[in-house]
């Protein structure tokens, strides 16, 4: 990449600088060029936003604080390709740095080899930036020597190899850098020894569960099937405790999943200070008074939601009937689709949003339908109003419904240990590594929850004593249509756990009594 420099006549000068903007996740590299001549005026085009403009203020006072001297002259900048709009204050550095090269308190030799990207702080201390990784993946592609960007965004960046990745504190730092007075090491990361070092680090664990040997077992399907879940009971009953320990009995994240993940987080600025690769998988839970926008993603200025955060993890919500009703129908296309497709008049931006779904509810507004002990206050018909404030397409995109009982004293006074989350996890890894031989051919399919109705209709035969259950027990539960395909999917299921080739009569008994909700007399 060739640095435009050049003198005309009167001695004004050009410079280029590369910074980048974020469109999705991922990166545009952006060309901010300064242009200085005769005069006092200050022009700023290429569509920046008003946090953009501001950088001015910024620089000056950064310029002053770090012992540069703000060239009182015309200056003109202009930020290509001008139809993208440039958001936020990660472009202070970008800016700053054309301006000391074109005022010629700063050597021009090396700046184009570099994507250059932070936050000024008046004092000329850098503040981090959202989307390092994505523009040092775009920087890498583009051919760039190197990436300076805010120390504690530099170890995120060093995930990708073969770019120098330079993380720096300060102004003046940078200057000195650029100016060959001070020699900064690119930052290093083995992306290999810290992926595998923190795969298994989870802070909940199957083991301190008490009871809720059911419950477990239907978790341990749904892993092992990528099934979306709901549990229905009073409260009290472990819905929350038992979701909280799914990530932990999923298959690990593999290199690439990690890589997208980490994409989402770093775009959305929630990577925590200093992080790297995100190597668990992520586990979201919105409160039930989230907006449609702040679960599906999008705003004036598009962001990921909370369904693309749990991308290639579990998205939990807890009291599903108190979500808004739009809430829980945007959900209904991104469950199927495994993406989020946001349209704007100038532009289309896609998320990724492949995960699992874990809903959990109150059988009631007291809580307590249902319950062994305690008596339900509910008058006549509102259980069945309750249940259905959660729609029919909604559940019918859950495969699995549990119904969760209270634990008894017996029970949780039980000293014996509980079964670990790892001796659950290796059950469900050979479940999937059957999935992912079953399905090596099929592009976008990868678990038996995606499987289509000509796929069922190839893996999922049953015989003529197993037509018969599905078929008594469909009339005698009152089990709707829809049911059918979900039963079958979670018998391939429970299937392969028990590394049997067929759909045994067992397997689907089991996959039918994880229909409660389906059931028409279920609220009376």
């Amino acid at each position: 990449i060739n640095l435009l420099s050049t003198f005309n006549a009167n001695s004004n000068m050009l410079i280029k600088t590369f910074g980048s903007a974020i469109l999705g996740i991922d990166a545009i590299t952006i060309t901010v060029e300064v242009n200085i001549d005769a005069g006092i005026q200050f022009f700023m085009v290429g569509l920046p936003d008003s946090a953009v403009k501001e950088s001015q203020h910024r620089i000056i006072a950064s310029f002053k604080n770090s012992g540069f001297n703000y060239p009182g002259k015309r200056i003109v900048i202009n930020m290509a390709p001008a139809d993208i709009k440039k958001e936020g204050s990660a472009y202070d550095l970008t800016i700053a740095l054309a301006i000391l090269a074109a005022s010629e308190q700063l050597k021009a030799d090396d700046l184009g080899k570099y994507i250059i990207m932070g936050e000024l702080s008046l004092d000329g201390s850098l503040l981090p930036i959202k989307g390092a990784l994505p523009i040092a993946i775009e920087a890498r592609k583009q051919g760039f020597k190197g990436f300076i960007l805010p120390e504690e965004n530099a170890k995120e960046a060093a995930i990708v190899n073969n770019l120098d990745v330079i993380g720096v504190t300060s102004l003046r730092q940078v200057v000195d850098f650029l100016n060959g007075d001070l020699k900064i090491d690119p930052v290093m990361v083995d992306t290999r020894e810290e992926f595998f070092t923190r795969l298994n680090e989870y802070e909940f664990d199957f083991a301190d569960v008490k009871g809720q040997e059911n419950i477990k077992r239907a978790l341990e399907i749904a892993a092992a099937g990528g099934h979306n879940v709901i549990f229905i009971g009073p409260p009290g009953a472990g819905k929350t405790m038992l979701a909280k320990r799914l990530p932990s009995i999923l298959p690990p994240l593999n290199l690439h999943e990690a890589l997208e993940t980490t994409k989402i987080h770093s775009v959305s600025g929630k990577l925590a200070k200093n992080a790297s690769l995100i190597s668990v998988r992520p586990f979201r839970s919105p409160h039930h008074t989230i907006s449609d926008v702040a679960l599906v993603g999008g705003g004036s200025f598009p962001q990921p939601g909370e369904i693309s955060l749990a991308h290639n993890g579990v998205l939990f919500l807890d009291e599903l009937p108190e979500f808004k009703r739009t809430v829980l129908e945007v959900l209904r296309q991104p469950v199927e689709d495994r993406v989020v497709t946001i349209s704007r008049a100038r532009f289309t931006v896609e998320y990724p949003a492949s995960f699992m779904l874990v809903a959990a509810m109150n059988p009631c507004p007291c809580g307590y339908y249902n319950h062994p002990e305690k008596e339900c206050v509910c008058g006549p018909g509102i259980v069945q109003k309750y249940l259905n404030k959660v729609s029919g397409p909604l559940l019918d995109r859950i495969d699995i419904h549990v119904e969760v009982t209270p634990v008894p004293f017996k029970e949780l006074s039980r000293a014996q240990a509980s079964e670990t989350s790892e001796s659950v996890r290796e059950r469900v890894v050979a479940a999937r590594s059957i999935q992912e031989a079953r399905f090596g051919d099929l592009p976008g399919v990868y678990c038996n929850a995606q499987m289509s109705t000509k796929l069922l209709q190839t893996y999922c035969t049953i015989g003529e004593s197993g037509l018969t259950l599905l078929k008594n027990a469909m009339e005698k539960l009152s089990l709707s249509a829809r049911a059918y395909d979900r039963i079958l999917k979670v018998a391939r299921t429970i299937a392969d756990l028990d590394k049997s080739a067929d759909i045994q009569n067992h397997h689907l008994a089991e996959a039918i009594q994880y229909r409660s909700l389906d059931r028409e007399n279920w609220a009376g």
